[in-house]
């Protein structure tokens, strides 16, 4: 390297952070913009708007702007800075939307900030990381950063493992060549990172049985919900721990009174793996159940719901790590460690194309995708700074 290499990164990374110190108060603007745009994953007018929003804020930064249209599911938005064709580029990735389907409800919890946590609909789960990971590029587009093209990549549908659209693939097909990948989902407040995501693959099992009035005539009754009965043990005794593997029946319905046997009943199932090789296996053992009856008369059918594929933790996304945790304890911002969760996120599409990856880079925080979601104001500055000084590092 030349002699003046060093001090050159340094000059760099002390104006980039200066840029994110002026620049506070128009951070905490766009923040609270964003979590009072209202874009639960079933409001697809609401997501489209702030997906045209951001749109309009990447473009006025210079970015190659697409906007990928979905019929049934919020848009997806792709953003080029530099040249990703030609030369190496870093992904930065996450979603606008939310959990929270109903249109308004920003005007029963809007955004507010008390004793330096921000509270509100997405706050954390994730507007607050598209916020920093935006003005993180504005910063390192201020100090003339051009080492490594830069491609935004923010999903409409995340929180319904895209079950309308078909994100995943173009998110794999826009992925393919980069160098790293940085996903700015929620962070922890032990400021862990996460290397390794459980997959999630939901399904809805029905049961068709025979209806009956339980006193005048309960022999002809076919129960479909003692059915799904039995089928709930068997489903759940297919946890195994030692392998990342557990189940969950979540939701159940079923009947109409309480003097008839119920002609109907459905489940809804939650299967979290580690092994992508996991999926089909349990497929099988899952058809092999819904087969099996136990009611004389009843029948059973199966649907697939959602598909969000493991997180899987690669050798080169471990030395991406190193390097964030070195940058991370040099600039006295913690010492964070690599964990694996349980919740998928879309990380898991830029792993399985091979691109080193570290996620929940986001503003740090807790209880997301509930009413007591919370996030650290402060970690929205400290984590832009991250982002900026590790880019610089790579």
């Amino acid at each position: 390297f030349p002699a003046n290499w060093r001090r050159t990164i340094l000059d760099m990374k002390e104006k980039a952070f200066g840029y994110i110190d002026e620049h506070r108060d128009g951070m905490m603007k766009m923040w609270e913009e964003l979590v009072m745009m209202d874009s639960g994953s079933g409001n697809k007018p609401g997501v489209d708007a702030i997906v045209a929003k951001v749109a309009g804020i990447l473009e006025g930064m210079g970015g190659k702007t697409r906007i990928i249209e979905h019929e049934n599911a919020g848009n997806m938005l792709v953003s080029e800075f530099g040249d990703c064709k030609n030369k190496p580029f870093v992904i930065f990735t996450g979603h606008l939307d939310t959990v929270f389907d109903d249109p308004e409800t920003t005007k029963k919890r809007p955004f507010t900030i008390k004793d330096g946590t921000a509270y509100g609909p997405g706050a954390l789960d994730m507007k607050g990381g598209v916020t920093l990971a935006i003005h993180a590029l504005q910063a390192l587009q201020s100090v003339g950063f051009d080492k490594y093209g830069v491609k935004v990549i923010l999903a409409g549908d995340e929180e319904v493992g895209h079950k309308h659209s078909d994100f995943a693939g173009k998110m794999m097909e826009e992925a393919k060549g980069a160098a790293y990948a940085f996903n700015f989902e929620t962070g922890f407040m032990d400021d862990s990172l996460v290397l390794a995501r459980k997959g999630v693959y939901c399904f809805a099992m029905e049961a068709f049985g025979r209806g009956a009035h339980v006193g005048n005539a309960p022999e002809e009754g076919r129960s479909a919900i003692k059915e799904l009965a039995y089928k709930i043990l068997d489903i759940e005794a297919l946890t195994d721990w030692s392998k990342g593997l557990n189940l969950n029946v979540g939701v159940i319905e079923g009947g109409t009174v309480h003097n008839s046997a119920p002609a109907y009943a459905k489940m809804i199932v939650d299967m979290r793996f580690t092994d992508p090789a996991m999926l089909e296996e349990m497929k099988g053992k899952f058809q092999e159940i819904n087969d099996k009856v136990y009611v004389d008369g009843v029948t059973c059918k199966m649907t697939p719901v959602s598909l969000m594929q493991p997180m899987v933790e690669l050798e080169s996304s471990k030395e991406l790590f190193e390097l964030v945790k070195k940058v991370y304890e040099e600039e006295g911002f913690g010492s964070p460690k690599a964990i694996t969760v349980g919740g998928g996120s879309d990380s898991a599409y830029t792993t399985m194309v091979g691109v080193p990856t570290v996620c929940a880079m986001g503003v740090k925080g807790g209880r997301n995708h509930t009413v007591d979601e919370f996030a650290n104001v402060e970690s929205l500055f400290m984590r832009a700074k991250l982002i900026c000084a590790v880019m610089l590092a790579l």
